[in-house]
């Protein structure tokens, strides 16, 4: 199962843990809840290179973390997920947990563990691959695809008690995937050089055929419709394999903002979970107020999210409105001034505010993955400034 379909099938057992589900609020005033996936790369730490070691590495955290930790596609992959959480706090103390908890785990085996969007170094292809019926079929229907998918994702679920009103914000929020893809950058580098992207992840994945920005949806029975050809077609597995930057879960009440970089830091997640918290909040006022989704054309939204791909924070991204190219930091800080009522209504402000101011400073996870590399121009470097910061202590607020 690919990062996608786990995101889709978290919860194997009807009723059991699922990232971000949880009761809505919102729209009666109260907190939204909010939840995340992590996938994380497993490493040798005196060669730096990725390590097949998935299997007995869950095993080991199990111990420690029941159903919250999995296997993904490759055996170099770790999967973890968080309880759904009304307070950002809590959320960060259990992102922390979770983290520390794979790292104990994969230490015990002589392992390290890193969070980035793509491994540093160059890695064998087609790489190691876990066992099971699912990826068997999707090796026999997508091919070389499969081949890419040693990457890793930072997928957050926001509580939606339905999938007509999730399907709502997503018209609402689409148009804010490319500041998205910019905060999360976190994956410059594939097969051990510099792809010049500063999320080459985003690159691999939108070359899927249900991938990408969704379309504006016209009503429940459209989103069906989209399912119902994709099916038909056998473009996808099954709806597990709808890997649109944003979708409803087909059996829990979230909406899954899907277009994130597995992110260096739990700072960079937290900072993240409360800016998509508040984009769903502020998408249910629209809504309530009879405000109109913007539909910008679909090739504009789509060069938008190339160029946030490629520049980050460090260079332009498009305005959607002007259809000019401006500073991606504009971008950013026009977005978090309209999130601003909706990050106080959560409590949410100040630690999006530090975070954001920390960015600025010391760039996106893409940027301080490359200012690790040019301190000696050793990717062995990069490998080790992601192996601390998989658990520095200082990284939450």
């Amino acid at each position: 199962m690919t990062s996608g379909e786990r995101a889709q099938g978290i919860a194997e057992v009807p009723g059991s843990s699922t990232a971000g589900a949880g009761p809505v609020a919102g729209r009666g005033g109260g907190p939204l809840t909010i939840g995340a996936e992590e996938e994380y790369l497993l490493v040798d730490p005196d060669t730096r290179a990725l390590r097949p070691e998935a299997q007995k590495v869950v095993a080991e955290a199990a111990g420690e973390l029941g159903d919250r930790v999995t296997t993904e596609i490759t055996a170099y992959q770790i999967e973890v997920r968080t309880e759904p959480h009304t307070s950002l706090e809590r959320f960060a103390q259990e992102v922390r947990f979770l983290r520390g908890a794979v790292v104990r785990a994969a230490a015990r085996h002589g392992l390290g563990v890193i969070s980035s969007g793509t491994p540093v170094l160059a890695h064998a292809m087609p790489p190691a691959m876990n066992d099971g019926p699912r990826y068997a079929r999707s090796t026999a229907l997508f091919g070389a695809l499969d081949d890419e998918q040693s990457i890793c994702a930072c997928h957050l679920h926001v509580g939606i008690p339905s999938v007509e009103l999730a399907l709502q914000v997503s018209n609402h929020i689409r148009t804010r995937l490319p500041v998205l893809i910019a905060l999360a950058a976190n994956s410059p580098f594939w097969q051990g050089r510099d792809t010049g992207y500063a999320s080459w992840r985003r690159l691999a994945w939108a070359r899927w055929p249900a991938a990408g920005p969704p379309p504006h949806f016209e009503s429940p029975a459209h989103f069906e419709a989209l399912v119902a050809d994709f099916t038909a077609t056998e473009t996808i597995l099954d709806r597990g394999g709808l890997y649109w930057d944003i979708r409803p879960s087909h059996h829990v009440p979230t909406l899954e903002i899907r277009v994130a970089d597995a992110a260096a830091t739990a700072r960079d997640t937290v900072t993240l979970a409360a800016v998509v918290r508040a984009l769903v909040a502020t998408a249910l006022a629209d809504i309530d107020a009879g405000k109109p989704a913007s539909r910008p054309p679909a090739h504009l939204l789509r060069t938008a999210c190339w160029r946030a791909a490629r520049d980050g924070l460090a260079g332009d991204g498009v305005d959607l409105d002007s259809r000019r190219l401006v500073p991606a930091t504009v971008l950013v800080e026009r977005l978090l001034t309209e999130l601003r009522p909706a990050l106080l209504l959560h409590g949410d402000l100040d630690t999006v505010l530090a975070g954001y101011a920390r960015q600025r400073v010391l760039g996106t996870g893409a940027d301080r993955q490359r200012a690790a590399l040019g301190r000696r121009g050793s990717y062995l470097d990069v490998v080790d400034d992601l192996m601390g910061a998989m658990t520095a202590v200082d990284e939450v607020p």
